[in-house]
């Protein structure tokens, strides 16, 4: 970028002056009108004076300038950004901002100092169809050149538009650059302290939908339902860590879905939720007064509701992980939503949503074998379900009997969330990321870990290769079993652990 100095602002004082009295007019009281509205008469007025500013600028008879943005300081200095035009083709690198006050061209910045007359922007005698012609001047002798965009999806899915500029007579590569612009902004959330996200950036806005991760977004649906609307943003920062500003319970669940993603795909190869690297929507602020958050696979999305007094919403990361693994069962195994095949679809939920948890290494949400510790769900500051002893919470299942399948999914799942707290970690006292855990087991005999790592694959590769729709705790004991074998043979330790923590929960 060059800019010209004041030298050549006398030049242009007198030409740009003669049509400064509308709307950019230094010397009118500021009024309180739309936003939009003032933007739209902005470029109005700049362009009824690009005219004369081309003419000041000595541009040639077949340049024009194109208003593209203008800029109002609080002085009442005016910055009115354009493109420019050679005979109807766009100059790459011919843009031009020119500062205004009071009437008076104050200074002018041009991404090019070179002049364009007398270029032949005849188009060549062999067209192309999959590019179009444009005047290329950008760190370059202004020349003719074909311009062709080549749409793709990288390994990691972000989308990519490829701008290619050849030169029209040489076939020289003049640029390749990818239009798809990545947004890190931040995130002030309610249990995770200030993180990144990646958004989207639409014009002079932002989007809370991430582009590398299968875009997926988050949506407000300010205390309804439906689809709601999605969240932006001006200046990419979000949320104010409270629930005073909706966007902080945005900023968690978009922080809890690239969580989930990178975990799935970093740890089990798996590209989304349906492994086709499409993003699922998350929507918060969901009903009034709502304590709970849900996975539908109808419209592929989770939803979360504010909890109680609308002041805590379920947006934490093991939340954010439970209910997109849902999704991952849906796609995968299909356990039906009842009896003990519910009981392992809900802790299938449990136990993604606390490797996913470990996975994020947020020093401000640890993990740990507690599910919802920081949502507080029923008011008294305590988890939702506990992983090593679940009857702690006074209701769920440390272990199987023939009436489980007659207990409510969230209760039985207690079975196969001790189980694998067992596989990963053992019984007994132990402490952990400064949580203490004592797991008992039916028999009173000791389960000796295989670590977390190890049990997370077992269980991910039985769910993907050997559950079905109806399997039940007998099953789920077969075909994690048959996991292990696979992974690691069938006369290895971690074979044998799984037999004994399953025998640990009385699943025989």
């Amino acid at each position: 970028m060059k800019r010209k100095t004041l030298g050549i602002t006398t030049a242009l004082m007198s030409a740009a002056a003669l049509a400064s009295a509308g709307t950019l007019g230094a010397n009118a009281a500021p009024q309180p009108v739309n936003p939009l509205l003032a933007k739209q008469e902005a470029l109005h007025a700049a362009a009824e004076q690009a005219g004369m500013i081309s003419s000041a600028l000595g541009l040639s008879g077949g340049e024009r300038l194109v208003p593209r943005d203008v800029v109002r300081d609080a002085d009442g200095t005016h910055h009115l950004r354009f493109d420019r035009t050679l005979n109807g083709l766009k100059v790459i690198g011919g843009d031009v901002v020119v500062v205004q006050k009071a009437g008076q061209v104050t200074g002018v910045t041009k991404a090019t100092e070179a002049s364009l007359a007398g270029l032949d922007t005849a188009a060549p005698a062999a067209a192309r169809s999959d590019a179009k012609l444009v005047v290329f001047a950008l760190d370059h002798a202004p020349v003719l050149a074909w311009e062709s965009v080549t749409r793709s999806v990288k390994e990691d899915q972000t989308p990519s538009e490829l701008h290619t500029f050849t030169d029209a007579k040489t076939g020289e590569t003049l640029l390749a650059y990818d239009d798809i612009h990545v947004a890190e902004g931040t995130g002030q959330s309610t249990y995770t302290g200030t993180v990144s996200l990646n958004t989207t950036q639409s014009g002079s806005t932002f989007q809370l939908k991430d582009p590398a991760r299968g875009n997926q977004a988050v949506n407000n649906l300010n205390n309804g339902s439906g689809t709601g609307t999605l969240f932006t943003d001006t200046d990419n920062k979000w949320g104010n860590g409270t629930y005073t500003d909706k966007a902080t319970a945005g900023v968690d669940a978009a922080y809890g879905a690239a969580e989930t993603w990178d975990y799935y795909k970093n740890v089990h190869g798996r590209n989304g939720i349906k492994n086709n690297g499409v993003g699922a929507l998350s929507k918060v602020h969901y009903g009034n007064n709502y304590v709970n958050a849900f996975w539908s696979d109808s419209c592929f999305c989770m939803t979360y509701g504010d909890g109680a007094q609308n002041q805590n919403p379920l947006t934490s990361i093991d939340v954010a992980a439970h209910e997109m693994s849902h999704g991952v069962t849906s796609a995968t195994a299909g356990l039906v939503y009842s009896g003990e095949s519910g009981g392992l679809n809900e802790a299938t939920s449990d136990i993604f949503g606390s490797t996913t948890e470990f996975y994020a290494a947020n020093s401000s949400d640890v993990g740990d074998y507690l599910i919802g510790e920081k949502i507080n769900i029923r008011g008294d500051g305590k988890p939702l379900r506990y992983m090593d002893k679940p009857s702690k919470d006074g209701r769920s299942l440390d272990y199987w009997s023939s009436s489980a399948g007659s207990v409510d999914v969230h209760y039985s799942s207690g079975i196969a969330n001790h189980f694998f707290y067992l596989l990963s970690e053992g019984s007994g006292q132990k402490t952990i990321n400064g949580v203490t855990y004592d797991s008992p087991t039916v028999d009173n005999q000791p389960v000796t870990g295989i670590g977390r790592a190890k049990a997370e694959k077992i269980w991910y590769r039985a769910l993907t290769t050997k559950f079905t729709s109806s399997t039940k705790y007998a099953a789920a004991r077969t075909g994690t079993l048959a996991a292990a074998a696979d992974l690691y043979g069938a006369s290895s330790p971690e074979y044998a652990a799984v037999d004994r923590a399953w025998a640990a929960v009385n699943v025989k």
